[in-house]
C-alpha cells in the first residue's frame, strides 16, 4: 500500500514539475496581426415595419379602432402571400395624451400605436405589398432593413477573406524585419458583424403608389469578419 502511494505522489510531483516547465518554456518568436474580411452581397430579402396610429377621444375607442384596423393590416399581408412565420407583431401601445397645461388630470385624447414586422423574400414585390397595406389601413412605416437567405456563405466567405489578410500584414511586417512567416502558433476571432447597409439608402415612401415606378432602393449590404492571428516567426 505504501508502495502504491509513494508512486502516485511521484506522479503528482512529476506532472507538476512538467507542467511548471512548460509554463516557464519561452514562447516562439512570434508576429500577431489582426486580419479583416468584407462582402457585398445584393440583398434578396427585406424587412419592414409597418402599422397603424390611431387617436381618439376614449381609450376603448382607440383600442378598438387599432384592433381592427391591424386585423386587416394582418388580413392584407395573408392574401399577398406572405408566410406566417415572416409575420410578428413588433409594438403596442396604448397611452393618454395631455395638452401641457399645468394640473391637467384628464386627457385630450388617447393614441393607440400597433406596428407589424413582416420579412419579404422577394424585395421586387415590395411596392405591390406595400400598397396593399396602405389600402388596409395602415398609416405608418418605422424602418426598412436589408438581409441575405445565404449569410451563412457570406459569413464564411468574410472569414477566409479575413485570415488572408493577416496572413498578408504578417508576411509584409516579418520581409521589413527580414524574417518569414511560418505556421499559425494562435488564431482568434473577433466575430462576424450583421449585414449593413454598403450607404444609407431607405425606401422612399409614397402613400398614393400611383408613380409605377419601383421605390425601394436596395444596394448592397456588407458581412465582414475580423480575426487575430499570430504566426511564428522563422
Amino acid at each position: 500500500m505504501k508502495t502504491l502511494l509513494s508512486f502516485v505522489a511521484a506522479s503528482i510531483f512529476s506532472l507538476a514539475t512538467v507542467t511548471a516547465f512548460a509554463q516557464q518554456a519561452p514562447l516562439p518568436p512570434l508576429v500577431s496581426v489582426s486580419g479583416q474580411g468584407e462582402v457585398k452581397v445584393v440583398p434578396d430579402q427585406v424587412t419592414f415595419i409597418v402599422g397603424v396610429e390611431v387617436r381618439e377621444r376614449t381609450l376603448e375607442e382607440a383600442r378598438k379602432i387599432a384592433d381592427q384596423r391591424t386585423s386587416a393590416l394582418l388580413s392584407a399581408l395573408k392574401k399577398s402571400g406572405i408566410d406566417e412565420k415572416n409575420i410578428q407583431t413588433a409594438y403596442v401601445s396604448f397611452q393618454p395624451i395631455y395638452n401641457g397645461e399645468y394640473g391637467q388630470t384628464t386627457p385630450q385624447f388617447y393614441m393607440a400605436t400597433r406596428t407589424i414586422s413582416v420579412v419579404l423574400n422577394k424585395i421586387d414585390r415590395y411596392d405591390e405589398v406595400m400598397a396593399n397595406l396602405y389600402k388596409a389601413g395602415a398609416n405608418r412605416v418605422d424602418g426598412v432593413s436589408y438581409q441575405s437567405s445565404q449569410l451563412s456563405k457570406h459569413q464564411e466567405e468574410a472569414r477566409k477573406k479575413a485570415v488572408q489578410n493577416a496572413r498578408q500584414k504578417a508576411q509584409t511586417l516579418a520581409s521589413e524585419a527580414g524574417a518569414k512567416v511560418g505556421r499559425v502558433y494562435n488564431i482568434t476571432e473577433g466575430g462576424t458583424n450583421s449585414p449593413s447597409p454598403v450607404m444609407m439608402k431607405m425606401a422612399r415612401e409614397s402613400m398614393a403608389m400611383g408613380a409605377g415606378e419601383p421605390t425601394l432602393a436596395a444596394g448592397q449590404i456588407v458581412v465582414s469578419a475580423h480575426v487575430e492571428v499570430s504566426f511564428v516567426l522563422e
